[in-house]
């Protein structure tokens, strides 16, 4: 069975030569098939029995087979889900609430902490997250029906906390902008993370809600190196966009902050306090990071990318990970997985703490509204009578 240049391959054959050349027992995709795309394989995900590999039994074959000359397409399906709000209980997160219009992301973003949520659906948290993706066509019809429900009790709902609401798949579905356009109707408070300059074209809804306290946004900038975010992030919006998006939001009234996520030691953490500096210039008021996280299946796909994107630090940048996360590739303790442990992460926590507060960063922590929620009426609903 063939997918994207590769078999399926059981474990037990591991040692099988083939006539002409090897077995590569990866699952790298030809070169040509990953430009502009994140990561550079498409192992199956944790729940499947099989494993793939790319092999070339010295025959030649399709040129599908072997990728040849033809890059990935993005293919997008519809997600039948029948409820649209996510929750959570988790201590780390600043919300108990989220929505994402899309499963899998365009952005291709090697560290995207998202991929390992691929396998639940029995694709590859690899190049499969990144080309075979989901979209909620329904999301503002389920959003209306389940903020009419009577039990229902506001708080800020978390837009894009696992797959980037903005991303390229937005600009011609608007699922994003329909969610907001409810949220909107019912005084429902907002706050978004995207890394995309595409929320811009939201400015005449979000800028409404902000002045009633209803919409704060957080853009995610990784790095001012338009090279590195390329090859990190090879669909994302650049560095020098995101910074204008900062901008454009904080002129048009938008509370915005930034988001350094993730700091990777020794790669871009370096370059924590130029992007500090650069969102306050561009009119953030608000800032966070986060140490990189690699949890799953991530693991595997970084250090691949790393061995081909930074060999000569490759080594360096995992030994700094693992110091922070007890010796291993990935600590999840609440508490821990966000910031990590030891000299290292302690180091970098005491640069953030000082220069947001010599930039006036976090000065004054935005805290939306939610007593303003009401549902509102629908045509034939009886009008209230007092």
């Amino acid at each position: 069975m063939e997918q994207n240049g590769n078999i399926w391959q059981d474990e037990d054959f591991a040692d099988l030569p083939v006539k002409g050349k090897e077995i590569d027992f990866t699952t790298r995709a030809a070169p040509d098939s990953v430009r502009g795309r994140g990561a550079r394989s498409n192992a199956v995900g944790r729940y499947e029995k099989e494993q793939r590999l790319t092999v070339d039994d010295g025959w030649g074959g399709p040129e599908e087979w072997r990728g040849a000359g033809r890059a990935l397409r993005t293919n997008v399906s519809i997600d039948a889900s029948r409820s649209i709000i996510a929750r959570n209980t988790s201590p780390d997160l600043g919300f108990d609430r989220s929505i994402n219009p899309y499963r899998g992301c365009e952005h291709g973003c090697i560290y995207c902490f998202a991929r390992p949520t691929h396998a639940w659906l029995g694709l590859s948290p690899g190049l499969d997250f990144e080309t075979r993706l989901f979209m909620k066509p329904d999301a503002a019809v389920l959003l209306d029906a389940e903020l009419r429900k009577p039990g229902y009790a506001c708080k800020t709902i978390a837009l894009g906390t696992n797959t980037d609401p903005y991303q390229p798949l937005e600009r011609e579905h608007g699922i994003t902008r329909s969610i907001l356009e409810v949220l909107q109707r019912f005084n429902h408070p907002v706050g978004i993370v995207t890394k995309s300059n595409l929320v811009t074209r939201d400015i005449d809804i979000l800028s409404e809600m902000a002045q009633r306290g209803l919409a704060k946004v957080a853009i995610s900038v990784t790095t001012l190196d338009a090279g590195l975010a390329r090859r990190m992030e090879p669909r994302a919006s650049t560095p020098a966009r995101r910074l204008d998006a900062v901008a454009q939001l904080a002129g048009a009234g938008i509370p915005v902050g930034v988001l350094a996520a993730p700091m990777i030691p020794s790669l871009n953490e370096p370059e924590l306090e130029q992007i500090l500096a650069a969102s306050r210039t561009a009119g953030a008021t608000e800032a966070g990071y986060i140490m990189v996280r690699l949890p799953l299946e991530i693991t595997d796909l970084f250090q691949e990318w790393l061995a081909e994107e930074a060999p000569n630090r490759a080594a360096r940048i995992m030994k700094l990970i693992r110091e922070m996360r007890g010796g291993r590739d990935y600590d999840a303790r609440f508490g821990k997985r966000m910031t990590g442990t030891g000299a290292y992460a302690a180091m970098v926590a005491r640069r953030f703490r000082i220069a947001t507060a010599r930039l006036g960063l976090n000065d004054r922590r935005l805290r939306l509204d939610a007593s303003r929620f009401s549902p509102p009426p629908r045509a034939g609903d009886q009008l209230p009578l007092f």
